[in-house]
């Protein structure tokens, strides 16, 4: 078992999350180049790296570990910092989630059939939800008192019978209408954001891990949908090709030996390339290679 009260210095205690977005989150840090392997019967994933330790817990009490310095460094919501008041430093936001690379949506829901139409209509209701504290400031921000009690899960099903209405989750919001429910409004549009205690931070090995990590982190995120694209053409056709290319700068552009051709190289969204490789090709490229991209560092 890891020693996650050891005084080493040269050690990152890491605390990644536990549940629906643990599979994002390891295959994100393995695209980072930090493998992690995951048994399925324990909470300490090992990793090819002596100096970093981790654990997996939900992400709700990430942010407070990290605080708390039990972690280093975590990977959470921005939801659950603001939710535990947690004093930390935000290091950097990732933009994914369980199922996509956008940001989650916590919104306030009402039954299909529910005369709720805006905030101003929950006075003196009662709402259900896992965020209370969120949930109170936005009650407050609108001038609305309500009851609101914490869901400890299923929580789509409470209303109308238990609750009129409730805070939740949402990242394509198919779960909200499969239980015959309407988004009244957003009330906080959340990022997987990588947190640092304040005192591993000040520490200048630690830090420089920690920022070494979002750097690689960011790249991985930057990476995603994007593809590398590479060909050979005859040096007067450059012109003809550049005009069919899109890319992130310029095309990289080589000489071949014997100087009548050249080999170029670019980077595109993935969905392009199906309209791009024939462009190519009749502007006189060959030998097309696309390859996958692990990081894109700007």
């Amino acid at each position: 078992m890891v020693d996650f009260n050891g005084l080493d210095e040269k050690v990152l205690k890491i605390g990644l999350p536990k549940g629906s977005l643990q599979d994002a989150t390891i295959r994100l840090m393995a695209k980072a180049g930090f493998h992690f392997s995951v048994s399925q019967r324990s909470y300490f994933p090992s990793i090819d790296d002596d100096e970093i330790q981790a654990i997996l817990i939900r992400a709700q009490e990430i942010a407070k570990y990290v605080q708390d310095g039990v972690f280093d460094v975590g990977l959470t919501g921005k939801d659950w910092i603001l939710e535990n008041r947690a004093d930390v430093v935000e290091v950097g936001e990732l933009t994914y989630a369980k199922l996509t690379m956008r940001p989650v949506k916590w919104v306030l829901a009402v039954p299909d059939s529910s005369p709720i139409k805006s905030v101003k209509d929950l006075q003196g209701k009662r709402i259900a939800t896992e965020i209370v504290n969120l949930t109170h400031d936005y009650l407050e921000k609108n001038g609305v008192q309500a009851d609101v009690e914490f869901s400890w899960g299923a929580t789509e099903v409470k209303a109308p019978t238990l609750v009129d209405a409730i805070v939740e989750v949402t990242e394509t919001g198919s779960s909200l209408k499969a239980n015959n429910l309407r988004i009244v409004d957003v009330v906080l549009e959340s990022r997987t954001t990588l947190i640092a205690n304040k005192k591993s931070w000040e520490n200048k090995y630690k830090r420089e891990k920690i920022e070494n990590m979002n750097m690689l982190l960011q790249g991985a995120i930057q990476s995603e949908g994007k593809v590398g694209l590479k060909m050979n053409l005859p040096k007067e056709n450059i012109d003809a090709l550049i005009k069919e290319l899109p890319a992130m700068k310029r095309p990289t552009i080589s000489p071949l030996y014997g100087g009548e051709w050249v080999a170029v190289e670019i980077i595109v969204e993935e969905k392009t390339v199906r309209n791009i490789i024939p462009r190519m090709k009749r502007a006189g490229a060959q030998d097309i290679i696309e390859y996958p991209l692990n990081k894109v560092i700007y």
